[in-house]
């Protein structure tokens, strides 16, 4: 790689204190469970009351009546242009609605998993444990004087560095 003139800045951290900060979150979360889980609770409400999730039958509903519109425009020799435009939109918007039922579908499976986890558990973390900040953790940001550890739910913890 050809050098550029510039050098990075960032400081470089200790792998076992980023581990031990991501630890303290998840404990922390553990010994106030309650606000977290009401927090999730409140997540899987706004989740579950979005709309779109019968979207695609009202689509289909819709690509079908118009699909026997096109048939008949075609038969008779008339201009089926906008059917066929309207169709592609349907289409379209049919697939984005089942792009966004799939992302909240996901949603609701990391949040059950979440739940689930901290219903669980009775006791603090001990150790980092690799397999389970993958299910639990969104990010980690890291601060001069701290760690911001973010949660798939949306909760954030911050930890003293």
């Amino acid at each position: 790689m050809e050098e550029k003139g510039s050098e990075c800045t960032a400081p470089t951290i200790n792998e076992e204190t980023l581990q031990t900060a991501v630890v303290k979150a998840i404990n922390e979360l553990l010994a106030n469970k309650e606000p977290f889980l009401q927090a999730l609770q409140k997540n899987i409400a706004t989740i579950l009351n979005e709309e779109n999730d019968n979207a695609t039958n009202d689509i289909d509903s819709k690509l079908e009546e118009l699909q026997q519109q096109l048939l008949i425009q075609a038969k008779s020799k008339n201009d089926y242009e906008d059917v066929a435009d309207e169709i592609y939109h349907l289409r379209e918007l049919k697939q984005n609605a089942l792009v966004e039922n799939a992302e909240r579908e996901g949603k609701r499976q990391r949040i059950a998993e979440m739940t689930d986890f901290f219903n669980e558990q009775s006791c603090e973390l001990e150790e980092y444990d690799e397999q389970l900040v993958r299910r639990l953790i969104e990010k980690v940001t890291v601060f001069h004087d701290k760690f911001a550890v973010e949660f798939k739910s949306g909760v954030e913890i911050d930890v003293e560095g």
